[in-house]
């Protein structure tokens, strides 16, 4: 079974998230959107097509809960429900939820360090 098939975002804590994410697009250049993150764009050559976001969040934010770092990874998968059937089965910690939306489907992991991974499976065309 492929598994992770590319970094689908970074999302990190930050006192200032509209002021970090000014800073990213005066000082490197970062597109940043109304949201206050950027979008990576890429594929092409023959590989399918695919994005990686960029992504401050509040200082309180609990979206990275249960986990307790200040970050967290996403990744991409080809097949969500089937990588958490598998996970389960390893012994991980998978947590009992998993969400859908236009962007796709999401499922979410804790590693031994205790960091909450994100794992998405796009919806086609993302």
């Amino acid at each position: 079974m492929q598994r992770v098939t590319g970094i689908g975002g970074i999302f990190f804590k930050s006192p200032d998230p509209k002021a970090l994410s000014a800073w990213y697009r005066d000082h490197l250049g970062l597109d940043t959107g109304d949201w206050g993150g950027a979008m990576f764009q890429w594929g092409g050559d023959g590989s399918p097509p695919g994005m990686t976001l960029w992504s401050p969040f509040a200082q309180d934010t609990g979206y990275m809960a249960p986990g307790t770092a200040s970050f967290m990874v996403n990744f991409r998968v080809a097949d969500l429900d089937a990588l958490l059937v598998a996970l389960r089965a390893e012994g991980c910690q998978v947590l009992d939820r998993t969400e859908a939306s236009e962007q796709g489907k999401f499922g979410w992991v804790i590693d031994p360090d205790g960091n909450k991974v994100e794992l998405w499976e796009p919806s086609s065309g993302q």
